[in-house]
């Protein structure tokens, strides 16, 4: 069986991977994908370890990380359509007691009931906007709830359907890794918070909001900034006007990418590895650094390849390539743009004319793209089906659980950060939200 995603269809009638998903196991569609299993509910892993299948389901997961306790047969059960009348009654019922919001890579059975669709900066930015509501519902993954809590008002409930959602990338950097990476580097570097003549200290530290509360902490403590994928060059600009180098984590290709188009060059953007000496380095190559990235990365975007980019200009002359910056450098050098998220989907939108466009990010935007824009052809790069292991995890049961439970007077999945890390975090995470690029 030819190995071909149902999103290369010019004219998809469904944007559902999961229908999608199931068409090609049953053999009613061509196609194939990286795991049978992503046809069973979220919950039959619910009581395993690991980050279930999908993209990340190969990546080691730490001890300790959240799981979710087993969600009640009648959600498990439910038809598709009941789960979906029920979600909407729930909201009804509820009102303006809660926002429910969804990350652009959710799969469509949960995008269709957000009150905000968007990346994390976006979303992160919803929370703020609604300091009346009772609850935020964060259909995304772990990172991104605790960002909305420390964001959103002391008595609002920021809820995750899943706890188990959370996000290899941000596991591949933990608190403990980071702030011995930080004492080898003040060993190395002098005193890291010693302005010199200039009135630049030697490291600013910048984490991408992929990454946990603890590590967002760290950085308000140490003078730095969050990022996303959307203003990632904008903070880079922020962190060079106050330091002689960066410490970028969790995902190096992001931090490489977007340095390189500054003009940094690649020998002085060292990898730490943090299970390494001096993160593999030598000390003079980290005195010459500028950039020092994280040896990270992001499961969904490591599977683009430049073959596959040689491909799609093969099989479709004139194809526009857009891929998203957390691909390796080599994939971004090989399309024709990088961006977030919504530089995708702008681009898309600003499109007048029908154009074929071949998509490096996770495969729920770039089918649900196709669907919304069927004047245009549009493809994902990779032909496997193979969504983010993670999002997927949140499923319409799940949320009509939580809302169901809310209706009913109790807060279920509550993510809540201690006090102690929200007040760092939350400068970081201010100073990120400041940092607009230029005409957002």
């Amino acid at each position: 069986m030819a190995a071909t995603s149902v999103a290369l269809s010019p004219r998809p009638v469904d944007p559902s991977v999961d229908h999608g998903i199931r068409a090609i196991l049953s053999g009613a569609a061509a196609g194939s994908t990286c795991s049978t299993d992503l046809a069973d509910g979220p919950w039959a892993f619910d009581v395993e370890e690991g980050y279930g299948p999908g993209a990340s389901m190969a990546d080691v997961i730490p001890t300790g990380a959240p799981r979710q306790g087993e969600l009640p047969r009648a959600y498990r059960e439910a038809p598709e359509a009941e789960l979906h009348d029920r979600i909407r009654a729930a909201k009804a019922a509820l009102g303006d007691r809660v926002v429910v919001l969804g990350h652009f890579y959710q799969r469509d059975e949960v995008v269709q009931h957000a009150d905000y669709v968007g990346d994390s900066f976006q979303l992160a930015n919803a929370a703020l906007a609604h300091p009346a509501a009772e609850a935020i519902v964060f259909c995304g993954v772990h990172f991104m709830a605790e960002t909305a809590d420390m964001l959103s008002g002391t008595e609002q409930a920021v809820i995750l359907p899943n706890l188990a959602a959370g996000c290899s990338m941000a596991d591949m950097a933990d608190i403990d890794q980071v702030e011995e990476c930080w004492e080898q580097l003040e060993d190395v570097l002098g005193p890291l918070d010693a302005p010199d003549a200039d009135g630049l200290v030697p490291v600013v530290p910048v984490t991408y909001m992929n990454s946990s509360a603890a590590i967002k902490g760290f950085v308000g403590r140490h003078g730095g900034i969050v990022c996303t994928s959307s203003n990632a060059s904008t903070v880079l600009e922020w962190a060079f006007a106050r330091g002689r180098r960066v410490l970028f984590f969790p995902d190096q290709h992001l931090g490489r990418n977007t340095a390189k188009a500054m003009g940094v060059p690649l020998d002085r953007m060292p990898m730490w590895n943090p299970r390494r000496p001096l993160g593999g380095s030598t000390e003079q190559t980290l005195r010459d650094s500028a950039v020092i990235l994280w040896h990270g990365f992001c499961s969904v975007h490591r599977r683009f390849t430049p073959a596959q980019i040689a491909q799609a200009r093969a099989e479709h002359p004139g194809v526009r390539v857009i891929v998203h910056p957390e691909c390796p450098m080599e994939v971004v050098d090989a399309a024709d743009e990088a961006g977030s998220t919504d530089y995708i989907r702008k681009a898309i939108l600003a499109a007048t004319e029908p154009t074929t466009f071949a998509i490096g990010t996770e495969i729920n935007l770039v089918q649900r793209l196709a669907a919304e824009h069927p004047q245009h052809e549009i493809f994902c790069l990779d032909p496997v089906v193979c969504p983010c292991s993670t999002m997927y995890r949140i499923h319409p049961g799940y949320l009509a659980w939580v809302l169901e439970e809310l209706v009913a007077g109790r807060v279920v999945n509550r993510i809540s950060v201690d006090a102690s890390v929200t007040a760092p975090a939350r400068i970081a995470l201010e100073r990120m939200l400041a940092a607009r690029p230029a005409g957002s």
